[in-house]
């Protein structure tokens, strides 16, 4: 029989029909253990092994190496990944993506499942019904794994007989008789293969189809697996392309750790496969040398073996290769952006609740400790290189004696507005698309109230500019003194916002702590002097008026400044304000 353009169309709709099963079982499976994959990635890298760990896990549970490599791409881009932790967590997605291979081969070769997958869609169907998403997704887990396995019978089906093709036997003797060329040859073919199809486990099935029908030996067929393992970092490089160097390191890293393995696999290639036809005939299969049928078998314990021995070599060499990565990928500064712009609010960070959250985090951060600081240091009249200093709070306040003539409301304007209004329409689109947990809506939740603390301390610093800027040089010793004592309250917030990046999580909340209730012990204080002031007439009606006022407003400013410090950088996934969403509107200055 000939193989024409029919014959092409239906082994390529089988192909498709393979792919579309395994989209929808990877799909299904992401939905069920999602979020406690990515939880799993974001908390347990912090060493090689446990990332190790991590990369096998994810990958065998969602049953995509390509799926787990993309979200370390996106963890890394958001800064939520290390180079190195990237790197491990990568070489046990390699281990992990094994199992697919071992399930093709059992299930596809050893056992027919022509016979139960039609009966597994329709169990699988009915779950579709159910108002329950756990349930639903578990439905299209079953489909999926049914679809995958009816469109791999397919494509045994299709897969043409070589003996009824001598055509296509005379082609395929022209390639593989070549010797060390022929295993170049089809290297590079299972390279190609894999960036065309955009699945390393399709071309392993295809791989073991042509093993299997008799078409490429045994060392042609681990030849195509070896280019597998290179064409499969196509997808995270082309991810990478739009993302920052940190995704770009991450997604060299895994074609520097793959061309290594395939480069040293060359080298021992032949002695190698001796070994796996050992193992193999060990295991109670016959030498895949000589029976087509044992190929299967002994290509999935190949892929295992080397994937193991290559991760285990190159894990005492993480260092060295984050170095090479990093020369190759040289950091680059991000493009200049407005100064009304966000700086870290990227739409592809949106994929994921974690990669969101942390966009979001970051541009909060940014906004506290840059326009937010400024403006509150440049309205109490004092210089931002003071607070920074090792000057104490006493002198600082000492020596800034200068009107910085602040407009709180034009800096808002210019610095403050645009980007609150953008954190907030990002974080309510992180809430309306994103599958979240509970803790993981309260952690939303809890940076927009930083946000809109933020502004209620502009709009209270603003109402305190005014006297601040009379006062401060006030020819009434006493009120100097009073609002001398305000601004040095100040810097010592101020100060502490400023050194908060090098403080651990757990002192830091112990910091804030004892300073909120220090500060609030020095101000209850102060209403006590300044009900003195006013009964030995030592100051107006108005200045005594004006004390007053902003006593409340200093101690809102601190504790709103403290607040937003503990929202921002403690991590505490039980705490949140509650706050009505549909009240998030831009609170405006009159």
């Amino acid at each position: 029989m000939e193989f024409g353009l029919i014959e092409t169309l239906q082994l390529l709709g089988s192909l498709g029909l393979f792919l579309f099963g395994m989209k929808v079982m990877s799909d299904a499976l992401l939905l069920l253990a999602g979020n406690r994959m990515r939880n799993i990635l974001a908390t347990m890298t912090s060493n090689r092994f446990l990332g190790i760990t991590t990369g096998f896990l994810i990958t065998s549970v969602i049953q995509s190496s390509s799926a787990t490599t993309l979200m370390v791409v996106s963890f890394s881009n958001a800064s939520l990944l290390t180079l190195t932790e990237s790197i491990s967590v990568i070489m046990g997605a390699n281990i992990g993506t094994t199992i697919t291979a071992w399930l093709i081969t059992l299930l596809g070769f050893k056992v027919s499942m022509s016979a139960i997958a039609l009966p597994l869609v329709g169990f699988g169907f009915l779950f579709m019904f159910s108002k329950k998403e756990k349930l639903k997704n578990w439905g299209g887990f079953i489909i999926g794994f049914a679809v995958l396995f009816i469109g791999l019978q397919f494509l045994k089906e299709n897969m043409p007989d070589i003996n009824q093709n001598p055509g296509i036997l005379e082609f395929l003797n022209n390639y593989t008789e070549l010797g060390f060329g022929s295993v170049l040859l089809f290297l590079f073919i299972g390279t190609l293969l894999t960036i065309v199809v955009q699945s390393s486990s399709a071309t392993m099935a295809l791989t073991l189809l042509m093993t299997a029908e008799g078409w490429i030996p045994f060392d042609l067929a681990a030849a195509m697996v070896l280019g597998e393992n290179i064409g499969t970092t196509i997808t995270a490089n082309l991810a990478a392309i739009v993302g920052n160097f940190h995704a770009k390191r991450t997604a060299r890293a895994h074609l520097i750790f793959n061309l290594l393995g395939v480069l040293w696999m060359l080298i021992l290639f032949y002695p190698f496969l001796n070994l796996i036809s050992w193992v193999s005939q060990r295991l109670g299969s016959e030498s895949p040398y000589l029976s087509a049928a044992a190929i299967p078998v002994a290509i999935s314990l190949f892929h295992t073996f080397f994937n193991v021995l290559n991760t285990f070599f190159l894990v005492w060499f993480i260092n060295p290769i984050s170095k090479i990565v990093m020369w190759s990928v040289p950091e680059k500064a991000e493009p200049e952006r407005e100064i009304d712009e966000p700086k870290f609010l990227d739409e592809k960070m949106l994929k994921y609740p974690e990669t969101a959250i942390a966009s979001l985090l970051k541009e909060s951060q940014y906004l506290f400790q840059n326009a937010i600081f400024q403006i509150v240091t440049h309205a109490l009249n004092i210089h931002r290189e003071d607070v920074k200093s090792d000057l104490k709070a006493k002198k600082v306040v000492k020596k800034s004696i200068e009107d910085f003539k602040t407009d709180v409301r034009a800096l808002y304007l210019s610095r403050v507005k645009n980007i609150y209004g953008e954190i907030i329409r990002y974080a309510t689109n992180a809430q309306s698309t994103l599958q979240l947990t509970k803790v993981q809506n309260n952690r939303i939740l809890e940076i927009k109230v930083a946000n809109r603390k933020m502004v209620e301390i502009l709009r209270d610093v603003k109402e305190l500019n005014r006297n601040v800027s009379t006062y401060f040089v006030s020819e009434n010793k006493y009120m100097k003194k009073e609002y001398n004592l305000y601004r040095k309250l100040a810097v010592q917030i101020l100060r502490m916002i400023y050194d908060i990046p090098g403080d651990d999580g757990e002192d830091l909340q112990k910091k804030l702590m004892v300073l909120r209730k220090n500060t609030n012990e020095k101000l209850s204080e102060h209403n006590v002097q300044i009900d003195q002031l006013i009964r030995k007439n030592l100051i107006t009606t108005d200045m005594a008026s004006s004390l007053v006022n902003d006593n409340d407003n200093v101690r809102d400013v601190l504790n709103n400044l403290i607040t937003v410090a503990e929202l921002l950088y403690c991590r505490r996934d039980s705490l949140f304000l509650p706050v009505n969403d549909h009240q998030e509107t831009l609170k405006e200055f009159s």
